[in-house]
């Protein structure tokens, strides 16, 4: 980025066309020799500067501003020559008449006695002679360049580092040497155009001094705060920023801000030290060295409730939590000590849970502000997988702004809380970044905060990173970066303060990064010293930034010694009564879920599954609205056969397909009042071209979404084609599916196989998170798999990771009956065959009285097969098949008598149409067909009437995955231990057709997927 800015202009000196193009003219730049180092002699570089031509200055520094501003201002030029001061219009006067590269510095005969810098009367004037003129022009021009230098990279020689670990050299762009200037200048006045500039620069005083101006651009970019943002592509808000930067005078807190600020950091700083003495063997990887960030956050807060905000959405890693479950988000301090002292405040013998460490947890509470608002705040728990909590928070954010009609995006805020290593290093953080832009992924802006402890774990930054900042990757979002030294608590406010205003003015992101450090190591039992000698010296005669705080506002005089002794007495009343309080604790489900969430039932509480068909008469508007085009609406001819053919099946009630059964669920839904949201990558059309949810017109571009055209629907449907990502979609999802139990929320991989790409999503929110954290889900994930011939890549959705991770125990067959069987285990796994139980077991997510992830081995070629069909009565809400089918038994007629039956096959999905075609083609008789469509939990009773059936029949499983991979592991074990209670068989067998083992899920070779494919079907029906 730095190369490409500096190529694209700062000497305009070939703009002409006899130079080329004008890209090609943009490009040329000004090189010279570097400036000699600095010293401490403020900014002045060499000892004997000399008068540099700007023809051979060197502008290293450059990372593209310097050449916008310039470019900025020639722009301006070609529109409005008066509009840039008449020393620029003179200049590109002069290149634009072919002056070479340098002598447009020279100025002009016919401008040589113009007053090119008007000052204030009775201040002598200028000579009117063209050298004198060329050496202000010239002067004024270098000038430019040392402020933008110090817009651009001030930072680095910001007073960030509490610790002082690296000193920073005066870089030679930074120094007034570099430009010619030396400290004989520095009471020289020159003259700042307050057209082309923002912040004080372009105040009321048309003249400065050189060193009022370097004292202006010292106190703004060299102090406690680095800010970087001219990386901002953006004019308006890099001159918002600066505007806010460069200011007279610091930046001032009233007395009652700073009492108000040394009382929160006493509630951080001794909240810590209490945990210290009452658990002092247990790890609560404590904030002690960034307890500022407690404060800061609070100010941050309160602020965004002034500014509108009415919800913010949370989320960190474990450093810092417990400090900002007490004092940010208000969990109850009884609580929180019962769970050190018990190790978990869940209410186990409700949930079945197996609850979590105290600091992965989170909570809610509409905590009040100073100014008597108030503001809901949740804290979403998280795993030990670094950021990987980043997408939920900005799901459930957009949730929570899609319920409360937050279209612009200014009640609803989500914060991040960083580690520094890990911002830098997890690959989600660009992942969920990116996602900030993408419209139906974007909450408007996210806050930041990096808790910067200058170390990863025991890596140092230089080990850790490539660039400078651990904050880096955020510059991709655009998002303006204020490194703040967080031994400086009113700097802190400060930023805190200024990265709301920046949020709600522009809904962008914006980070905070408090450079701090980590006092006891990655945790209270671990010894840094062995790792980091020298820099746990400098901590360890490090005094707490509240102590060095209260000192500065006594010796102010803003409070006493008695003062602050009495606000840490204060702290500590609080602390020892909710430790007292926390001995006589009793957990409770209402301490756990939102009250969105009241009236689901917990795992062990009874719960009802309501029918879930549909009147045929509803079906048929749905299916009317899905072919309905607006007047003058052009489809592709081939969308047009397809809806044409659509709308034959909805007359008929005939042969309805897998994307139209999808449709009627998604329809029937909306009509009743629930919200519908699907995304993945291709989602609008579908991969593999069958769904066509938004259609394009051919000539205008312009997209119609038909479900949200029904007549009398109450909600609307989302249809979201999907940054290429897995890990952040997903999780993203999750948090939306979290915010509310009334909506269906879908996400669909390209292909099944790609899910792997957000195993942690997986593995530690979806799987698990109900028992952990006692957060029910009812998302859906579409897996598209199927053994077609597609290759290793593009064949299987890895069906095994998630019966494996089911936690029902296949060798018991349950008391309970298979409905209440789901509501009991972790997450529901199927493998449908039929649109017809698609089509339920989509609407069974929301006709129930508890959620369940929901994981479906989505079909490819089935999409499409012929004999894949449903009659539009299996939707409908009479008869028996009014629900979702967990086994489908034989659906032939002309079998012979179940006695007689001498093999059972039972399989799943795909598998299932090319056994039923080959046994028709045989003209077998004595084999019977048994699809399980529910893999998990695994349905033991329909199971058992199927093997009870038939009675003398041989049981097999059949699967076209590999022997290792599929569901044959887990449903091997289910069937026998339901051969066992159904046949009395001491050692029962369940005997296996399919491929061998396989490290690859598929042959790369279509001619040898053939073979096996028939080979496996063969062997199946061969007695």
């Amino acid at each position: 980025m730095l190369q490409r800015s500096i190529a694209r202009a700062i000497c305009l000196s070939n703009l002409t066309g006899r130079h080329g193009s004008k890209a090609c003219r943009r490009s040329r730049v000004v090189r010279a020799s570097p400036a000699a180092a600095g010293s401490l002699r403020a900014y002045a570089g060499a000892a004997k500067p000399q008068s540099v031509p700007l023809r051979n200055l060197s502008e290293t520094f450059i990372d593209g501003t310097s050449a916008n501003y310039v470019e900025e201002m020639y722009d301006q030029w070609l529109k409005d020559p008066s509009s840039v001061h008449a020393s620029w219009a003179a200049y590109f006067k002069n290149v634009e008449s072919g002056a070479p590269l340098g002598a447009g510095y020279a100025v002009p005969p016919t401008i040589a006695s113009a007053n090119l810098f008007p000052t204030p009367t009775g201040v002598p004037q200028p000579s009117a002679s063209a050298a004198p003129n060329e050496q202000i022009l010239l002067d004024h021009m270098k000038l430019m360049l040392l402020i933008r230098a110090y817009q651009v990279r001030g930072h680095v020689l910001s007073k960030i580092d509490p610790l002082e670990l690296m000193p920073r050299e005066r870089p030679p762009e930074l120094q007034i040497g570099t430009y010619g200037f030396s400290e004989v200048d520095l009471d020289r006045e020159f003259f700042l155009s307050g057209k082309l500039l923002s912040g004080v620069l372009s105040g009321p005083k048309p003249k400065r001094p050189l060193r009022e101006i370097i004292r202006i651009l010292e106190q703004t970019y060299c102090g406690s705060i680095g800010v970087e943002y001219m990386h901002i592509q953006d004019r308006l808000r890099s001159n918002w920023i600066r505007e806010r930067f460069e200011t007279e005078e610091k930046y001032q807190l009233s007395k009652e801000q700073k009492i108000n600020l040394i009382d929160r950091l006493a509630w951080a700083t001794l909240f810590e030290q209490f945990l210290s003495k009452k658990f002092a063997t247990a790890k609560r990887f404590g904030l002690d060295g960034c307890e500022v960030m407690i404060p800061g956050m609070k100010e941050l807060i309160d602020h965004a409730a002034d500014l509108g905000v009415s919800n913010v959405v949370i989320g960190m890693a474990h450093r810092g939590r417990l400090n900002v479950l007490a004092n940010v988000v208000r969990k109850p301090l009884a609580q929180i000590f019962h769970e050190f002292a018990h190790g978990s405040s869940a209410p186990t013998e409700e949930w079945g849970a197996t609850g979590d460490v105290k600091y992965h947890l989170g909570t809610s509470y509409d905590r009040p502000t100073r100014s008597g608002k108030k503001i809901h705040l949740s804290l979403l728990a998280n795993p030990s997988h670094l950021e990987a909590v980043n997408p939920v928070v900005e799901g459930k954010a957009r949730a929570k702004q899609y319920y409360l009609g937050d279209h612009d995006f200014s009640k609803v805020m989500s914060i991040q809380i960083h580690g520094d290593a890990s911002v830098a290093g997890q690959g989600v953080v660009y992942e969920t970044v990116n996602l900030s832009g993408v419209p139906h992924n974007t909450t408007g802006g996210t806050i930041h905060i990096v808790i910067n402890n200058q170390i990863g774990f025991t890596t140092d930054p230089h080990l850790s990173r490539g660039g400078m900042y651990c904050t880096d990757v955020m510059k991709g979002a655009g998002a303006p970066i204020f490194h703040v030294n967080a031994d400086d608590p009113e700097a802190v406010i400060q930023v805190c303060r200024l990265a709301v205003e920046w949020r709600q003015t522009f809904k962008k992101d914006v980070v905070i990064d408090l450079v701090c450090y980590r006092r006891f190591g990655h945790n209270e039992m671990d010894m840094p010293h062995f790792t980091q000698p020298l820099m746990y010296k400098k901590i360890d005669a490090q005094p707490t930034v509240m102590s060095k705080y209260a000192e500065k506002l006594v010796a102010e005089g803003i409070v006493t010694k008695a003062d602050v002794d009495a606000i840490q007495a204060r702290c500590m009343a609080a602390y020892n009564q909710g430790h007292e309080e926390s001995k006589v604790y009793v957990p409770k489900s209402s301490d756990w879920l939102e009250s969105v969430w009241k009236g689901f039932k917990s795992p062990a509480q009874r719960a009802l599954i309501k029918n879930t068909g549909v009147p045929i008469p509803t079906l048929k508007t749905v299916g009317k609205t899905l072919t309905n085009l607006p007047a003058g609406f052009t489809v592709h001819p081939n969308i047009l056969r397809l809806l044409n053919q659509k709308q034959q099946m909805i007359e008929t009630g005939k042969g309805i397909d897998w994307a139209t059964a999808e449709a009627l669920a998604f329809g029937s839904l909306l009509l009743e009042g629930f919200h519908v949201r699907i995304a993945g990558q291709d989602v609008e059309r579908g991969t593999f071209s069958h769904r066509h949810a938004v259609l394009v017109d051919q000539n205008t571009g312009q997209r119609h979404t038909p479900l949200n055209n029904i007549p009398g629907q109450k909600e609307k449907i989302t249809v979201v084609n999907s940054a290429l990502s897995e890990f952040a979609e997903l999780g993203f999802e999750l948090g939306y599916s979290l915010e509310n139990p009334n909506a269906l929320v879908l996400w669909e991989a390209q292909f099944g196989d790609f899910v792997n790409g957000a195993q942690i999503i997986i593995d530690q929110f979806i799987s698990a998170g109900e028992q952990k954290w006692f957060r029910q889900s009812g998302l859906v994930m579409l897996l598209p798999h199927g053994y077609e011939g597609a290759g290793p890549e593009h064949s299987s959705c890895r069906v095994e990771r998630f019966l494996q991770s089911s936690d029902q125990d296949p060798d018991v067959f349950p008391t309970l009956n298979d409905e209440e069987t789901v509501q009991r285990h972790n997450w529901t796994v199927a493998n449908c065959s039929t649109p017809g139980n698609y089509f339920h077991i989509l609407r069974r997510q929301i006709h129930r009285e508890y959620r369940k992830p929901l994981v479906i081995v989505s079909p490819k070629s089935l999409l499409k097969h012929r004999l894949c069909k449903s009659d539009i009565d299996v939707f409908d809400d009479t008869g028996d098949d009014t629900r979702f089918q967990s086994v489908i038994g034989e659906s032939s007629t002309d079998l012979a008598a179940p006695e007689k039956i001498k093999r059972v096959i039972f399989c799943t999905g795909k598998v299932f149409y090319e056994l039923y075609e080959e046994r028709e083609k045989r003209k077998m008789k004595d084999i019977a067909i048994v699809r399980v469509e529910q893999l998990a939990p695994f349905p033991f009773h329909a199971v058992a009437a199927q093997i009870a059936k038939y009675p003398k029949a041989e049981i097999t499983w059949c699967q076209e995955e590999p022997k290792n991979m599929g569901a044959w592991f887990f449903t091997s074990q289910c069937l026998r231990t339901t051969i066992r209670k159904v046949r009395s068989t001491a050692e029962p067998s369940v005997r296996y057709f399919g491929r061998g083992p396989s490290a690859s899920p598929a042959v790369a070779s279509h001619e040898r997927h053939e073979h096996e494919q028939k080979g496996l079907v063969a062997d199946a029906l061969t007695l």
